[in-house]
């Protein structure tokens, strides 16, 4: 059991922790809606057209981003041992929503380089425990000295309204604290400083249904990390943390070709041996008082212009060659696209009549990719599950599930066509039924369903009725000794009973 000033003093270290790691995790979230800082312009460049360009971007790191998240779909939970997957382990799943909240989880882990999972009991449904994923900005982690995967500790720190809220999760216990909420930045005397410092003070939250602290009947933090491209001894990558720079690098392209091309629209020329064209300035009388020069922008607009001398000469300055813009702009998305794994087809839009094969070809580093997150997530989902199975006081299947593995949905895109014939060979070479629906890209519910459905179907056809009497052949005879059975027929009262 740890003290309130042992629980205050990790909430201290933890929360120092996630304001480390949330400046990263929010510039990747920028990013990703497309906030971008015009960045790598010249000083010139930047002070007559930064503000221009504030607001635009050409956003890649959107489409960096998504491109693995739309391929990884949880689809199921195996438990060791078993050979069908565990139906109430997916209806908690279902329950919760997480068939569509872990695609935000998994989003939120490819940007901000992890993303969290929380599960707890409900007090009104035992049989119900309630999971949800966790934003990286919000929750940290903390794990015994020398491991990756042995949690102590974990803080899940988030505000609402004008409060700040902390909830502390450890082995045995769990603790909730609250502060107010202050906002830094303004000019403030030592006196208010102080101030803000003793409200800044976490104190334990007033509870009227439940003790602070509270046990934990689970045993174990119920707080599972989910790592993208974990490190053995740094802080997991995000996907797009290599994007950023290329994705500034292709702003100020864009900004400079925009900027060109509105120079290219009006032309700068110069004009030789001509003094600059006046008008005569009248008077009211409309008497000539003297002269003006003339608004040049007015020649600019109505683009006539008239000068005399012989020696008059118009020059021009020849514009900038704007297809050079273009050609820089796709070399560096074909940067982006090789370094990240994604297809060029979902970075350039350039189709061309490709092949089956050249397409498949074409996808393969993001598949990688993809099963390489499987391989990430799929250990601390497994986690997940054996939490939801504690939660529900099933120790035995706790810890079938600990070694179990998570099913997922086909990463590769194939047509209907190309997988039905798949499939048939692999039926010919005797893959069962059950195997090849789950490949198909069925749920083992809907796998479950389709077997119960072919099931009827087999019952109700006349053909299978007369076939399974032909091959089960007629009654067996009765034993010896046993009485023969009861006819539902009278006999005939003609008819002598046997002496």
């Amino acid at each position: 059991m740890a003290t309130e000033a042992q629980a205050l003093q990790l909430v201290a270290l933890l929360e120092n922790e996630l304001i480390r790691r949330r400046g990263e995790i929010d510039r990747h979230n920028d990013y990703y809606r497309g906030k971008h800082p015009l960045k790598f312009a010249s000083d010139e460049f930047a002070k007559f057209h930064g503000k221009r360009y504030k607001d635009f971007s050409d956003n890649w790191v959107q489409v960096v981003a998504d491109s693995p998240v739309e391929r990884l779909t949880v689809t199921g939970f195996l438990a060791s041992g078993e050979t069908q997957a565990d139906k109430d382990l997916w209806k908690v799943w279902q329950v919760n929503g997480l068939d569509a909240d872990s695609q935000l989880g998994f989003l939120g882990a490819v940007t901000g380089a992890r993303c969290f999972v929380l599960v707890w009991g409900d007090p009104d449904d035992e049989d119900m425990p309630v999971v949800t994923f966790e934003d990286a900005a919000q929750c940290v982690i903390a794990y015994e000295p020398g491991s990756r995967r042995h949690r102590r500790a974990a803080l899940k720190l988030w505000q609402d309204g004008g409060t700040d809220f902390a909830t502390l999760y450890l082995r045995d216990e769990v603790w909730k604290f609250q502060r107010p909420h202050l906002s830094g930045g303004e000019d403030k005397s030592a006196q208010m400083v102080d101030v803000d410092e003793e409200l800044k003070t976490w104190r334990p939250r007033e509870l009227r249904d439940e003790p602070n602290p509270q046990p934990n009947p689970m045993g174990v933090v119920p707080m599972v990390e989910l790592p993208n491209k974990p490190m053995l001894v740094d802080d997991p990558i995000s996907d797009v943390g290599g994007v950023v720079a290329m994705q500034d690098a292709i702003n100020l392209l864009w900004a400079q070709l925009f900027t060109a091309s509105d120079y290219a629209s009006f032309p700068q020329r110069v004009i030789m041996g001509a003094e600059r064209p006046v008008i005569p300035k009248l008077n009211a009388a409309g008497e000539v008082v003297g002269q003006q020069p003339v608004d040049i922008q007015k020649f600019a607009v109505d683009r006539v212009m008239m000068f005399n001398g012989k020696d008059v000469r118009i020059g021009e300055w020849q514009a900038a060659n704007l297809a050079m813009y273009t050609g820089l702009i796709e070399v560096a998305v074909g940067h982006l696209a090789a370094q990240t794994r994604t297809p060029q087809h979902y970075l350039v839009g350039k189709m061309a009549n490709l092949s089956a094969d050249a397409l498949l070809a074409a996808e393969t580093g993001l598949v990688k990719r993809v099963e390489e997150k499987h391989l990430w997530y799929g250990h601390g989902l497994r986690e997940v599950a054996r939490l939801i199975a504690l939660a529900k006081g099933e120790m035995g299947k706790a810890e079938a599930l600990r070694s179990g593995r998570v099913l997922w949905a086909d990463v590769e895109s194939r047509s209907h066509a190309q997988m039905a014939d798949a499939l048939l060979k692999l039926k010919q070479l005797g893959f069962p039924f059950e195997w090849l629906a789950l490949r198909y890209g069925l749920t083992p519910t809907e796998v479950a369903d389709v077997v119960a459905m072919k099931e009827r179907e087999v019952e109700s056809d006349p053909v299978s009725e007369i076939t399974r009497a032909l091959t089960e052949g007629p009654s067996p005879a009765p034993a010896p000794g046993s009485q023969p059975p009861t006819s539902d027929v009278e006999p005939d009262e003609e008819t002598e009973p046997a002496a």
